[in-house]
């Protein structure tokens, strides 16, 4: 029940703070200097948050769409001998950091959002890729024997009884990719990106504690909004199938 009221406060707050900035002034004052602006308004930070949610959101779904379904592919028998392969595909974003994939991606595509999409998109394979092959190999084979005595095709025990079962172990892996992505998207602001790492890279050009106070503290609440919401996805999920 603490957790809950504690987050409503977050929403809140948050909500507040990005329909009217200036009126949360009085708070960031005593961290700037010279008489230097207390809120980030060069651009809105409404609207930053908003695109740089707009990016991450767009990352996580193309990284699961993927990651899931390399894992299908690989937990079927034409499939199995591909593991190797797809381990590989999905590790690549996480052996190159995503600094160095925005600056191999900016010759090829420009500056803004997209070589941002690509590094997120990279990164947040491996986690949900991860989980969702533990999710499906880790079934009771019991579950397996019981689904084809029912007369279930292949494909209908996959929809039917495989994926659900999996699904709040894939559901932790999209939460990791989701919460790694919305921090990560803060360095697209160095290639043109509109996100909310505009703000933390002005405060410290300008050396304005403010600024960088704001951009950590809107990406740390949202953060922390999207593991609790995501967290509390799983407990539904676990329930559904008698594991919570």
């Amino acid at each position: 029940m603490t957790g809950r009221v504690l987050m409503a406060v977050a929403l809140l707050f948050l909500l507040a703070f990005l329909a009217s900035p200036e009126s949360f002034a009085p708070l960031f004052e005593p961290f700037t200097r010279n008489n230097a602006p207390a809120i980030y308004t060069q651009t809105g930070l409404m609207s930053l948050t908003l695109s740089h949610l707009g990016l991450v959101l767009l990352a996580v779904i193309a990284s699961t769409l993927i990651a899931v379904t390399l894992a299908i592919l690989v937990t079927r028998p034409a499939g199995r001998e591909f593991l190797p392969l797809a381990r590989t595909v999905t590790s690549v974003g996480q052996t190159f950091p995503p600094v160095a994939v925005l600056a191999l991606a900016v010759p090829v595509m420009g500056f803004g959002a997209g070589p941002t999409l690509v590094a997120l998109f990279l990164y947040g394979l491996l986690p949900v890729f991860e989980n969702a092959l533990a999710g499906l190999t880790g079934q009771s084979p019991q579950v397996q024997e019981a689904a084809r005595g029912m007369g279930l095709t292949p494909r209908q025990r996959l929809w039917q009884v495989e994926l659900p079962l999996a699904l709040p172990v894939i559901l932790t892996g999209v939460r990791l990719t989701a919460v790694i992505s919305l921090g990560t998207a803060t360095i697209g602001s160095t290639v043109a990106a509109k996100t909310l790492g505009e703000v933390i890279i002005a405060g410290l050009l300008s050396s304005n504690t403010a600024f960088v106070l704001q951009g950590g503290m809107v990406v740390g609440i949202i953060a922390v909004l999207i593991y609790e919401g995501f967290q509390r996805l799983e407990q539904f999920a676990a329930a559904r199938i008698g594991q919570g």
